[in-house]
């Protein structure tokens, strides 16, 4: 009988498990048995919340000119980005390298120093005082800019950060200050491309900011072949950075094209762009292994890829000279 017994109370024991299981989840601490005289405390477990993002929209990106044209189907020895690109000796005008040379597509702010040679060449005084207004700011692209709407500077610092930071306000304004205004300003720019042989360019604005702005790499290379004979313009478009009085703060502002600070690189004048619809743009005059050199590089896809463009350029363009200077001497 006492087995018996013994049996029981251990199942009716075993029967208030679950209970006592429950009881030790709630905030009150369970007592033990007399005998151990001492308090267990069951840890509360810690509720993760889960935060569930929503997915950021995929935004298609706008494809370029010269994709929708296929240009960049076209394969080169150099499997360059850009899918147009234009070498030309600027001494001898031999083209050394040619890729699309007369595709027409915009070309952003490269149209920068068709508005600098304007400037220039009107004569206007360097010196004068403009300032920025409202007409000057990019309703196109709705890009930004640190010249505020009320901005006085000279004519020659606009005409600096124009190009070398490719300052689109200071562009405007500069436009904008011409004798009969902007719609003469761009008259001007047009007959300038005309009188150069640039058949194949067209301007709406100083800025390069409309995809209307359009050129080939052809017409560009004489572009840059007339600017690089300007010294004025060589030296503000090869400036690296410039420090400039915007009220009472001097403002640093830098160069856009990163082979200035290159010093494989003997750049004598330059100028970037970039719109969505042109892609990375890039125009220079360098020497290289004794030669002046004039380069054209447009609708590259990639943000650094223009510079490694000219880099694959750079180093083919050395093997060929090392390749010519090794080849013997033509028999008389």
């Amino acid at each position: 009988m006492k087995t018996f017994a013994a049996a029981l109370l251990s199942l009716s024991l075993l029967a208030t498990l679950p209970s006592v299981a429950a009881a030790a989840d709630t905030p009150s601490k369970a007592k033990s048995s007399a005998k151990s005289g001492s308090k267990t405390t069951t840890p509360t477990r810690k509720v993760r919340s889960v935060v569930v993002r929503k997915a950021a929209p995929v935004v298609a990106a706008v494809p370029t000119f010269g994709q929708v044209a296929g240009l960049h189907a076209v394969e080169d020895p150099l499997a360059l980005k850009s899918s147009v690109a234009y070498v030309l000796d600027q001494d001898t005008n031999e083209v050394l390298f040619s890729k699309n040379p007369q595709a027409v597509l915009p070309i952003a702010s490269i149209t920068k120093l068709m508005t600098a040679l304007v400037v220039v060449e009107a004569g206007l005084s360097l010196d004068e005082k403009l300032t920025v207004t409202q007409d000057d700011v990019d309703t196109e692209k709705f890009t930004r800019s640190r010249l505020a709407v009320g901005t006085t500077l000279t004519r020659g610092d606009m005409l600096h950060l124009a190009l070398m930071a490719s300052e689109n306000r200071a562009a405007h304004a500069l436009g904008r200050h011409y004798p009969g205004g902007l719609e003469a300003f761009v008259a001007a720019m047009n007959a300038k491309a005309q009188s150069l042989g640039m058949t194949d360019t067209h301007y709406v604005e100083p800025t390069g900011l409309s995809s209307r702005n359009q050129s080939s790499a052809a017409d560009l290379a004489k572009l840059v072949a007339v600017t690089s004979q300007v010294p004025l313009l060589r030296d503000l478009s090869t400036s690296r950075e410039a420090r400039v009085a915007l009220g009472k703060r001097l403002v640093q502002f830098r160069s856009t094209n990163g082979l200035l600070s290159n010093p494989l690189w003997d750049i004598g004048l330059q100028k970037t762009g970039f719109i969505n619809e042109a892609g990375k743009c890039l125009v220079m005059q360098a020497r290289m292994a004794g030669r002046q050199l004039i380069m054209v590089f447009l609708d590259s896809s990639g943000k650094a890829s223009r510079i490694a463009d000219a880099e694959r350029m750079r180093k083919w363009l050395s093997t060929q000279v090392e390749a010519e200077s090794a080849a013997p001497a033509p028999k008389l």
